[in-house]
């Protein structure tokens, strides 16, 4: 087999003239028998990499893939162009199989598509010897590994192709992998020697652009208006919301449709089509779609929420612009997406990594550099030129030259020999005296204190700048250490100069930002967590788990520690109530980590804040809520109440409520105008993603024409749902 045989089957099946970069060199690695690891951004051609070897070599390339529409397409489109392929999925019926499988046996097939699954199962390895297999592909191939974005546990039996068939390569394909995942790739399915080919990831055509999650409905309808007649995805995170939003676009008057796994598979398969075919342009959908999906037009995609991490994220935004034409991206970002995804996945195994990759999700959304800098360098790309085609590039902040400030961080990073974390790192450059700096050493290092004149605050900001720019990265499979890249380098020793974004800026957002969040929000953040103390409660949690050979996460969850840096639980009956803390775990590590946080200094800290604490809540000895309960129960109406204490009605309905919540004998319901359930009920429905009470209020009062539901009828039903809920 030689490269002039694959370029003219390039020609005569695809009708390319020359291959994308990369491809030719991987498609002749596969002539040699050699393995390989293949990591191309979405649109870039990985397919051809195995195509080309199917129709040039003796034998079938089978091809394992976990998406039964990605299948489905690439068979229908290589059948289009004359090639025989065929697929194996639980989707047929066992005629559609065994049809397949004689075709297999008669050696008509040039490429065999089949699930993990059906791969594995029960005799199917000893079934594909009856013919010569040439190549295994296995697409999608971060799925094998833990420290990727979507894991599948099948997939890590692959292993056994190596085993079974040991002359046999294996190409693994992928469009977003970092530097961790794809080594674990490589390992797990026994190719630990593959040769990797890296294509860049730069895709300038597609514009990059964050903006604030406030009224996402109405910037989408505005950005629809500038873009007509132009396809394009939606992605949200929940089934309701891409229902919700492509009602609200079709009043609109644009052609939208929903798209998730709650639908008949035989409705995802027509919407699926339709928007392939343009006959639907706008498709409001979970993160399942669009993979495999080879649709060249869509010229936009918009996240309507945060998403888990980078790989996610440059996956699907990779789906608009495949044929190379300018297309736009936009990411919708609030703090309350963070904390939610954050929640969700504090419960999962491995939920560091993943936390640790959606920190650096938020961080891209938050950064004041380059967007695209931040996805290149993550996925190891060296690029230290700003794109000039993302919102920051558009309006940049002010910048000074930070490169001592980043030579001092990235020569402290050199001298601790790569061995520490960034706060610690950070600790040493403000020649702190904690005992473990001088225990190792650290405090005999030339840059020990060089930072003394820069706040911690500041420099983890900078640290931050400098991982995003690409001149360190944390290496989370080595306990969280910060490494330098081949970037750093040039800083270190050829002089190159760095640009940093001005404190003052930084700081002048979070203030712009925290001014706009709800005030629903900011009351949900009132009980802040201790960092300090999450961390103490973090190293103590690793010493447990390394003493009882257990993964930390078995210990405690993230939540848990942080549940427990916010409300510093130092009794028994405090600590029971900590969620994810039962009776075994009480018992068996509860002792320990009282303890600690009675020991720590957070602790004496929050004790001597309440020491001074003036309790403003209180008239005399009674806290304000019940002053208002015994003024009630003495026979006062609300609006006496009201006008004696010179409050509104609708903060003594709400003294009230607090009350009966706390188990006072009241009467609600006569605080329930007639109807007032229903109208709420339905308000809520309406509007999934309100924030605060006032939209419920006005909903209400403008469909139904009445001012007698007001914020403290909302209080009252909470009070009733509340208790009723706790029995």
């Amino acid at each position: 087999m030689t490269p002039e045989l694959a370029k003219t089957a390039l020609k005569k099946y695809f009708g390319y003239d020359g291959y994308r970069p990369l491809q030719l060199d991987i498609i002749t690695k596969v002539y040699k028998g050699q393995d390989g690891i293949v990591l191309m951004p979405t649109g870039g051609g990985k397919s051809v990499c195995f195509q080309i070897p199917a129709v040039t070599m003796n034998g079938t390339v089978v091809v394992v893939s976990p998406l039964i529409s990605l299948m489905k397409d690439q068979v229908d489109g290589l059948n289009a162009v004359g090639i025989r392929a065929a697929y194996l999925n639980s989707s047929q019926s066992g005629g559609e199989n065994h049809q397949v499988e004689t075709a297999f046996e008669n050696g008509e097939l040039h490429l065999l598509y089949v699930s993990p699954e059906k791969l594995l199962s029960n005799g199917f390895l000893t079934f594909l010897k009856r013919r010569n297999i040439c190549l295994f592909a296995i697409d999608e191939a971060h799925c094998i590994s833990s420290w990727g974005h979507d894991f599948r546990p099948e997939y890590t039996r692959l292993k056994s192709l190596r085993e079974v068939f040991p002359k046999v390569p294996i190409l693994a394909l992928t469009a977003t992998a970092d530097r961790l995942t794809r080594r674990d790739m490589a390992e797990q399915l026994g190719i630990p020697d593959a040769e990797q080919h890296i294509a860049s990831f730069n895709r300038p055509n597609l514009s990059l652009a964050v903006r604030p999650g406030k009224k996402k409905r109405e910037q989408i309808i505005q950005f629809l208006r500038e873009r007509p007649d132009q396809a394009g995805i939606v992605y949200c995170l929940s089934r309701k919301q891409t229902e919700n939003l492509a009602e609200k676009l079709r009043e609109a008057g644009y052609n939208a449709q929903s798209y998730h796994a709650g639908l008949h598979s035989q409705e995802r398969a027509e919407r699926q089509a339709d928007f392939i075919n343009d006959r639907t342009l706008i498709i409001c959908a979970t993160i399942a779609f669009g993979m495999g999906i080879d649709k060249s037009n869509v010229r936009w995609v918009i996240h309507y929420s945060l998403p888990k991490n980078l790989e996610n994220y440059y996956q699907e935004i990779g789906r608009a612009g495949r044929d190379g034409a300018a297309a736009d991206t936009l990411l919708f970002y609030s703090y309350n997406d963070y904390t939610v995804l954050k929640s969700m996945i504090s419960e999962n195994a491995n939920s560091e990594l993943q936390i640790a990759k959606l920190d650096r999700m938020k961080e891209y959304a938050d950064s004041l550099a380059c967007r695209r800098r931040i996805l290149l360098n993550y996925f190891s790309e060296d690029h230290s030129e700003d794109c000039g085609n993302c919102d920051i590039c558009a309006n940049p902040p002010e910048r000074f030259d930070g490169t001592i400030l980043a030579q001092q961080a990235l020569s402290a990073v050199y001298r601790l020999k790569q061995s520490t974390g960034v706060n610690l790192t950070i600790d040493v450059l403000r020649g702190s005296a904690r005992s473990e700096i001088r225990n190792n050493g650290y405090d005999r290092i030339k840059t020990y204190g060089a930072g003394r004149d820069t706040s911690s605050f500041d420099w983890g900001q900078y640290f931050n700048q400098l991982i995003s720019l690409g001149y360190l990265y944390v290496a989370h499979e080595d306990y969280n250490k910060v490494k330098l890249t081949p970037a750093a380098q040039r800083v270190l020793f050829e002089q190159e100069k760095v640009e940093l974004v001005k404190m003052s800026i930084i700081k002048d957002r979070r203030e712009q930002e925290k001014a706009k969040t709800p005030k629903r929000e900011r009351a949900a953040r009132v009980g802040q967590m201790n960092d300090s103390l999450f961390d103490l409660l973090k190293e103590l949690r690793k010493e447990t788990a390394r003493a009882k050979g257990l993964p930390p996460y078995l210990i405690f969850h993230d939540s848990t520690l942080q549940e427990m840096a916010t409300t510093f639980p130092v009794t028994e009956a405090d600590m029971a109530r900590i969620s994810g803390v039962g009776e075994v775990k009480l018992t068996n590590y509860g002792d320990d980590f009282m303890k600690a946080i009675k020991e720590s200094d957070a602790y004496a800290a929050e004790q001597r804040k309440k020491a001074r604490r003036v309790d403003k809540e209180r008239i005399g000895d009674v806290p304000t809520h019940e002053f208002s309960l015994k003024s009630f129960q003495s026979g006062n109406d609300i609006k006496t109440i009201a006008k004696n204490r010179s409050i509104n009605e609708a903060t003594v309905l709400g003294h009230l409520a607090k009350c009966y919540v706390g188990g006072a004998d009241i009467d609600l319901a006569q605080f329930i105008p007639a109807g007032a359930a229903t109208w709420i009920s339905e308000a809520r429905a309406a509007l999934p993603e309100a924030e605060g009470n006032k939209p419920i209020v006005e909903w209400v009062n403008e469909k139904y024409g009445t001012q007698s539901v007001g914020y403290g009828t909302l209080k009252i039903l909470e009070a009733l749902e509340t208790r009723a809920a706790v029995g």
